[in-house]
């Protein structure tokens, strides 16, 4: 809907004339050369007024995504914020490696509030661990490095262990993560998280639920 909208914008776009443009630029002079400006402001100018319609779009999606992808950063990290958790300010980190393993923007933060409280709880014996990930047995050089991580594997992107994770919705995922036989209603602790820290598909407006 968002991008049927963006091209109705874009096509009633009214763009003027090169030559009325020009001689709002600049004078004529005697022998047809435009004076006033530059060659290089006119090129500069002709290339705006002449940008179609689909390249306006693709400009107006790509502005949408940013906005989208900063909004839900701003709700995790209101989230974390509010429950005073270390990782407040890897929301942004979060969001991309979700888009980039096709996963739900929400769950890689709803797991490491589940796992650690958000962080306050990591693995004791490795670092940067706030997932649990490989039972606290593996450690990561940084938050960053464990997000990826994670993301890669839940994404099915990781062939060591792809035969777990590839080409399953959330609640799959989760109760590949961590199986009911072994943590009862993980699956829907975290997706109960998830909800709390904003709906899937709309833009977040708000501060997260407190």
């Amino acid at each position: 809907m968002k991008n049927k909208n963006i091209i109705r914008f874009a096509n009633s776009l009214v763009f003027l004339p090169v030559m009325t443009m020009s001689l709002a630029m600049g004078g004529v002079s005697n022998n047809g050369i435009y004076s006033g400006v530059s060659q290089n402001a006119l090129i500069q100018k002709l290339n705006i007024v002449n940008q179609s319609p689909e390249a306006l779009v693709l400009k107006q999606a790509a502005d949408l995504e940013v906005v989208e992808q900063k909004a839900k950063a701003d709700a995790i990290d209101a989230y974390f914020k509010a429950h005073e958790m270390p990782l407040e300010g890897t929301g942004m980190k979060m969001v991309l490696e979700a888009k980039k393993n096709e996963l739900d923007w929400r769950l890689l933060p709803a797991i490491t509030v589940r796992e650690s409280t958000g962080g306050q709880f990591s693995c004791v014996k490795k670092t940067f661990n706030a997932f649990g990930w490989g039972s606290c047995k593996i450690g990561f050089s940084s938050n960053e490095e464990a997000i990826e991580t994670v993301a890669k594997n839940l994404g099915g992107n990781n062939p060591s262990t792809a035969m777990f994770y590839a080409n399953k919705n959330t609640k799959q995922i989760l109760r590949a993560y961590n199986p009911p036989s072994i943590v009862p209603k993980y699956a829907e602790q975290v997706i109960a998280i998830m909800n709390d820290i904003g709906e899937a598909d709309a833009v977040p407006t708000t501060t997260a639920n407190t």
